[in-house]
């Protein structure tokens, strides 16, 4: 079976130093590289190493970044038809500031072209979607545009997967479309208004997005593994330990989407699936 992702790329410009300044503060960092980021192009890129049949949708400039988005997909078996590209705008780039003594980041991301995905764009590409058994999308496209592309996905019969990252409000009647919902700890807590900090804290947010028409609910949990419920079943899945120490998270939760998207393609049941994707996310160089 076939995925297709709507998302960004974005030019990762990454900062590594021992703390995260507090707004006025200035830090001499360690080191920065440049490199490719974005939520939907890290999962299919992702997606595409373990080994699924991947299209990316996206739209881009006609720069540096850009080529660096190409390479990067061609080297990983992406199918870039869906991959626009725009001489009059700016290919996104991110901000991201990285304690290495943690992992933990912070992250500013300008979409760019990407900004100006809209249901016309949906539209024009809506052969990728519909050839697709399996759509997964994010929220740094517009929400309109992301809610359009859910909506019609649903409707062409694909199997559709939401990460809501970064969390942001979402109109109700959205949910409906959604058979699979994969937010953090964090995400899940802005959703509900209330912390994430024990199963029990995960079992009340999953009802709440039960409730909301969600068919199913995983809610990632970093070190403490991912959260699963279904109006049939529920279970936790704690996290396999590493032996080499956390390093940088970024990118840990696009890995783990990438690869849950194609372990549903290749019909594994969920308890296989999350585990495939907790392992391929871990595996990919993050925590």
């Amino acid at each position: 079976m076939s995925i297709s992702i709507l998302g960004i790329f974005v030019a990762d410009l990454c900062f590594f130093g021992d703390e995260i300044p507090v707004p006025g503060k200035t830090v001499l960092g360690k080191k920065y590289i440049i490199g490719p980021g974005g939520k939907g192009s890290n999962q299919a890129i992702a997606a595409s190493r373990a080994g699924g049949d991947v299209s990316f949708i996206t739209k881009l400039g006609q720069d540096n970044y850009a080529d660096m988005a190409l390479k990067l997909y061609q080297e990983a078996g992406v199918n870039t038809q869906a991959v626009v590209l725009d001489s009059n705008l700016n290919t996104g780039a991110a901000g991201i500031l990285i304690n290495q003594q943690t992992g933990e980041n912070a992250i500013n991301v300008v979409p760019g072209a990407a900004a100006t995905i809209d249901r016309k764009f949906i539209d024009d590409n809506l052969s990728i979607i519909n050839n697709s058994n399996i759509f997964l999308a994010q929220l740094e496209t517009s929400i309109d545009a992301t809610m359009y592309a859910l909506k019609l996905a649903k409707k062409n019969g694909c199997t559709t997967i939401l990460n809501p990252a970064p969390a942001t409000n979402l109109p109700d009647d959205c949910f409906e479309n959604v058979d699979f919902f994969t937010p953090n700890e964090t995400e899940a807590g802005f959703f509900i208004n209330q912390s994430i900090e024990s199963e029990k804290d995960c079992q009340s947010a999953a009802k709440v997005f039960l409730d909301k028409g969600i068919r199913n609910i995983l809610i990632t949990l970093g070190e403490k593994g991912c959260f699963f419920k279904n109006n049939e079943e529920e279970f936790l899945i704690p996290a396999k330990k590493l032996s080499v120490p956390v390093v940088d998270t970024t990118g840990a939760g696009d890995a783990f989407n990438g690869a849950f998207s194609v372990a549903l393609s290749k019909n594994k049941n969920y308890k296989e699936a999350i585990e495939f994707a907790s392992l391929s996310s871990r595996n990919f160089g993050y925590s």
